[in-house]
């Protein structure tokens, strides 16, 4: 606005995705339209679903301003206020012979995506409508072209106004979520298909079809292009649904995009998962592309994607690449190569936005960071070294496995097939068996777990015994950690696929055995220990083989195969040596007690309060009374801190104050926000609350000094103190030579450095 006010006209607005850029121009609109500088306004967007989210965003935040086009309109009309439009729409319009507007209809222009929108073709509409232009982009500025600078007058790398994706990270509180990585890459993605890598059995079925082998040589980066195996589409879906941030039930995967190379790819991977998901009856994951008209409108599958509980899973061909807002997303997966950086990074940004706490579903989970699952080597491409994922279940791979072996023996039971039964029990038994005695939980537990010691519960297994070991028992299995979890999970995998079987589900069965086949041929037989079973690991993944499966072929694979996991390669998270850390955040993340200085992260510690406090409040009264809303007294507050560190020596207040950042809360505060009774704001929470009502009292501000109080919030956040001195020193003199004396007059500053006291003292 000051620029506006010194009669410059383009400007150029460089912002993270997510961090509010079409906010941030409805701000600016209502601005300059109270201050009688523009009248009229264009936003120009380059798809039909971002036309129609500009509009709700304007429609929510100016909801008196006549707005084009309403729904179902067509002509162009020239009595409203805000038009919203895409860049074709906008040309035919301009190119129209009865030139429905003039040149200077438009007193803004805002032109959205304008790193890849306003060349060759579409800058015809830059020029025929000459007024004040502002581009806005998400692409980061180092990669943003010398053009889109020089069209928006702006010198080379500097725009008008950037926001990083860091800095919407780092920010307190943060405006974004950070993500973790997992790489997934499968032999054939690796190696590609030939006769080198495809199995002896499956080319002798090759020759019989009468095709020539050695004309099957697909490079791995030609799969979904030349050649499409099915078994590669099966095993990337499974390992998403195993590895991806699931909801609250843990069962079913969080929001999620799915990039796929073509929209016959994606029509394949739907089909997967309503094979391998029939349960769902084939809601669960849906195609979202630009040429279907079902996509469109209230209603429409987009609309379903982004207010419903299903579909979760969205596949998608370019069209929900860019632009589209869904904050519940939780997981992305890059089942394509991308070749653009700029894209690529728009592509990341459909997950990067967080979800408030108020505004979760019921089929949300709460979102702190995202999952990107990247099956092309994508992370590589670009040369970037992202966190990679921490390889915890939402629900305990144990669980699942008793679950699934449940599920077997309830469909035993069905079809009278009691040689299964009995084995499958046998089974169940046996894991029961494993289960950790030491631990609180199952202590607790001894008593319902005392019904099973007697023979006669298992003689005959009644639905209400089922429901006991589904209930009861089967949530217990989370206590299980030292264990062999890549052999589980191919256990878990046999169960899976023998229960198929044995439902005669024949759909489901070929998709989780073709990725079992896919899972079994990554094992590497240079390895020894795997190479003593080569007989097996290559009859496994015969057609014939499965031709002819049996109960003791399950027993088999488990048996010998399940231990030889460990060894496979197709899943390789980023390790920790790519971690991409500012030291000062290590050095915050551990918190040092007790006489020999023992380390413990800030989280763990923090969890281990929690516990404690937690697991109190059952049999201390005065816990009992805060819980409840009542106020205890000084004295009683003293028992309680010597409770608490009688329980554990090392829960002290100087602790407490470090780890939970806040430097003067008493003892039951802490209580009252662990018990989730009122919320104890950090010290930089607090901090950039009071800077936020400071500078919305003082909407006079200019740039200049609304840069300086950002710099002057870092510097309390990270000092905890400040002098009338510090303000005329570095780095307040980087902004001006006389540090505040050069950017605010006297009685501001004494304004400040009252503010300021009163912040430090809280």
């Amino acid at each position: 606005m000051e620029a506006i006010e010194k009669r410059k006209r383009k400007f150029l607005l460089v912002m993270a995705t997510g961090t509010g850029k079409t906010r941030t121009c409805v701000a600016l609109v209502d601005s300059l339209m109270r201050a009688g500088w523009a009248e009229r306004v264009l936003f120009l967007v380059d798809r039909i679903s971002l036309k129609e989210q500009t509009l709700d965003v304007f429609k929510e935040y100016l909801p008196n301003e006549p707005r084009w086009p309403k729904q179902g309109e067509k002509d162009i009309t020239t009595d409203r206020r805000i038009y919203v439009t895409t860049y074709p729409t906008m040309l035919n319009i301009i190119r129209d012979e009865n030139k429905p507007l003039s040149p200077h209809f438009f007193d803004l222009v805002v032109v959205d995506e304008s790193h890849r929108s306003i060349y060759n073709t579409y800058q015809e509409i830059l020029d025929y409508f000459n007024t004040i232009t502002l581009g806005m982009t998400a692409t980061p500025t180092d990669v943003i072209d010398h053009n889109t600078f020089n069209l928006f007058e702006c010198e080379d790398g500097v725009p008008t106004f950037a926001y990083s994706y860091d800095e919407a990270v780092n920010n307190i509180p943060p405006y974004l979520c950070n993500f973790q990585v997992m790489k997934i890459k499968t032999k054939f993605q690796d190696e590609g298909i030939s006769k080198r890598t495809i199995s002896l059995e499956d080319q002798q079925r090759l020759i019989l079809e009468g095709k020539e082998i050695e004309e099957i040589n697909y490079e791995g980066t030609e799969i979904e292009k030349k050649v499409i195996n099915r078994g590669t589409n099966a095993l990337i879906v499974r390992e998403f649904m195993e590895e991806s941030i699931k909801d609250s039930n843990g069962v079913l995967p969080g929001k999620t995009i799915f990039f796929c190379i073509s929209k016959a790819h994606a029509r394949r991977v739907e089909e997967i998962f309503d094979s391998l998901y029939p349960e769902y009856k084939g809601e669960l994951a849906k195609v979202i592309v630009s040429e279907d008209p079902r996509v469109y409108g209230k209603g429409g599958l987009l609309d379903q994607f982004v207010s419903n509980d299903m579909p979760r899973v969205a596949i998608s061909v370019d069209m929900l690449d860019t632009g589209i807002d869904v904050r519940e997303l939780t997981n992305l997966v890059f089942a394509k190569p991308v070749y653009s950086y700029t894209k690529f990074w728009q592509m990341i940004g459909r997950g990067t936005r967080l979800l408030e706490t108020e505004k979760i579903k019921p089929w949300c989970t709460k979102k702190d960071e995202f999952l990107i699952l990247d099956c092309w080597d994508n992370f590589e491409y670009f040369k970037i070294n992202p966190r990679g994922k921490e390889l915890k279940p939402q629900i305990p791979l144990p669980v699942r496995l008793f679950g699934v072996r449940l599920e077997k023996i309830e469909k035993a039971i069905e079809l009278n097939c009691n040689e299964i039964t009995e084995k499958e029990i046998q089974k169940l038994r046996a894991q029961i068996n494993s289960l950790p005695q030491n631990s609180i939980v199952i202590m607790e537990a001894k008593h319902e777990m005392q019904r099973l010691e007697d023979g006669n519960f298992w003689n005959n297994l009644s639905v209400e015994k089922i429901e006991f070991l589904r209930t009861v028992i089967k949530p217990l299995f989370r206590t299980i950690s030292d264990t062999d979890f890549k052999a589980m999970r191919f256990e878990k995998d046999i169960v899976e696929v023998s229960l198929a079987h044995l439902s005669e589900e024949k759909e489901k069965f070929e998709t989780i055995k073709d990725s079992i086949i896919e899972e079994i041929g990554e094992l590497p037989l240079s390895i020894n220990v795997v190479a003593k079973e080569e007989e097996l690991i290559k009859k496994a993944q015969t057609n014939h083989y499965w031709a002819t499966i049996s109960e003791e072929k399950f027993d088999e694979l488990i048996q010998k195969i399940s231990p030889l996991m460990k060894y496979r390669e197709s899943v390789i998270p980023l390790g920790p040596a790519k971690f991409n850390f500012k030291d000062i955040v290590s050095e915050k993340e551990y918190v040092e007690f007790g006489p020999q200085h023992e380390a413990l992260s800030v989280a763990k510690y923090r969890e281990l309060v929690e516990q404690k406090v937690n697991e109190m409040v059952m049999e201390n009264s005065i816990l009992q009374r805060i819980k409840e809303g009542k106020e205890i007294s000084h004295n009683e507050a003293e028992q309680l801190a010597e409770a608490l560190h009688n329980e554990h020596p090392h829960i002290t207040i100087e602790l407490l104050r470090r780890v939970y950042n806040h430097r003067k809360a008493e003892l039951v505060q802490f209580i009252k926000h662990i018990l989730g009774i009122e919320i104890l704001e950090s010290f930089p929470e607090t901090v950039s609350k009071a800077f936020d009502t400071f500078i919305t009292a003082h909407s006079y501000l200019t740039s200049r000094q609304l840069q300086f109080l950002d710099l002057l919030r870092k510097y309390i956040i990270e000092n905890e103190k400040l002098t009338k001195r510090n303000l005329i020193e570095s780095p307040f003199t980087l902004l001006h030579p006389e540090g505040i004396r050069g950017i605010f007059n006297p009685n501001e500053i004494e304004e400040i450095l009252k503010f300021t006291e009163l912040i430090i003292a809280a």
